[in-house]
């Protein structure tokens, strides 16, 4: 169903080259950056009251673009296993369905590669959740995940922003490792995660006309136009316009866990910024000026296709819901959330941060 090897291939191949750098250079980034996201760990544990030196058992892996994409292939390959075979199993009984298969492989494997290419230069550092180990990738104990620090594109941001490298360095890793210590110290939440997005993509339908009528829609309303009769969808995305009703609620949750974990990380990179890294407000106000604007009007539009966008929404709406709890309630009392998926944050009270305080701490001091 999908070339994985194409898919690499084809990232690798049209990548774009990083910033100009040395091989001296090249050598002190990348020892800096482990030496950074080294003493994140200390920095990330005394401010957040989470984990322990030993729940740190997943390795650091400072990484090229070509680097960052072999990773995530093989995160790909394991989280879509299962949907699929059941896609596979269904083209399987029907005629042609090996000639098929070879071909869409093929095909998607490009299509695959091409946004790879894409998201590589783009992405600074990133903690692969359900990363299989191999030789050149290793992974935490029972393929507990592992932190991804994408040095070229750290080195272009920063010479983009004009901001202190050393700074600058440290900040990304600060961020990055408060998502390695949500993980680390719970237990739960990974496979709580994979549980969601298996019931997502159980839900996907695999019937190839019903799939292409979905794209045929979505690509009518990315257009501006849409079926007659039909309301408009409100700047959905791509991603989110092809979806069921019940993929859209299990989307709800998986949203509002994305903005709790993207927001969390965001605060604890302000909160603990100022006391290690002596730039930190200049470079908050270039980097968010940076999310904002976007690089290009390509750019932008990917984003929007490609639901990225909404990403940067989980930063926001996430720092804020982290921001409120504690103000209310201490560290503590926020780190509440983490008890079980019964804790979470529902997308509605991601909005409403005082309806989480309410429910969690009532239901705990009854």
């Amino acid at each position: 169903m999908v070339d994985w090897n194409l898919a690499v291939a084809t990232a690798t191949r049209l990548v774009r080259p990083g910033p100009d750098v040395s091989r001296d250079e090249a050598r002190a980034v990348v020892a800096e950056l482990r030496r950074h996201a080294k003493a994140s760990e200390e920095h990330v544990r005394g401010f957040t009251r989470m984990g322990t030196e030993e729940t740190h058992d997943t390795p650091i892996l400072v990484v090229d673009r070509p680097g960052w994409v072999r990773a995530n292939v093989a995160g790909f390959r394991e989280i879509l296993k299962p949907l699929l075979e059941k896609m596979q199993e269904r083209r399987g009984n029907s005629p042609g369905g090996a000639v098929l298969g070879a071909v869409g492989g093929k095909v998607t494997g490009v299509e695959l590669g091409m946004l790879l290419s894409f998201l590589a230069s783009r992405v600074l550092g990133q903690y692969e959740t359900f990363a299989p180990a191999t030789r050149d990738l290793p992974a935490g104990e029972n393929n507990g995940g592992r932190l991804l620090l994408v040095a070229p594109n750290i080195v272009h941001v920063e010479r983009e922003l004009d901001v202190q490298p050393h700074d600058f360095r440290l900040w990304v890793c600060l961020h990055e490792e408060t998502h390695r210590t949500q993980f680390s110290a719970v237990p739960w939440l990974r496979d709580h995660l994979e549980g969601e997005i298996q019931s997502f993509l159980g839900e996907t339908d695999v019937d190839p006309m019903t799939v292409l009528e979905r794209i045929r829609e979505a690509a009518q309303s990315l257009a501006g136009g849409r079926p007659e009769g039909e309301e408009d969808d409100g700047g959905r995305s791509f991603v989110e316009i092809v979806q069921t009703p019940a993929q859209r609620e299990i989307l709800g949750r998986l949203t509002a866990v994305m903005s709790l974990l993207e927001g969390h990380a965001d605060f604890v990179m302000d909160g603990v910024g100022p006391d290690v890294v002596p730039s930190v407000s200049e470079i908050r106000e270039k980097f968010q000026q940076r999310r904002a604007k976007g690089a290009s009007r390509l750019d932008m539009a990917l984003r929007k296709l490609l639901g990225l966008d909404a990403k940067l929404r989980q930063y926001r709406d996430g720092e804020r819901f982290v921001r409120a709890v504690v103000d209310q309630v201490g560290m503590d009392g926020f780190n509440r959330v983490w008890t079980s998926p019964n804790t979470l944050p529902t997308k509605a009270e991601i909005a409403k941060p005082a309806d989480w305080v309410a429910r969690v701490h009532r239901k705990s001091e009854s």
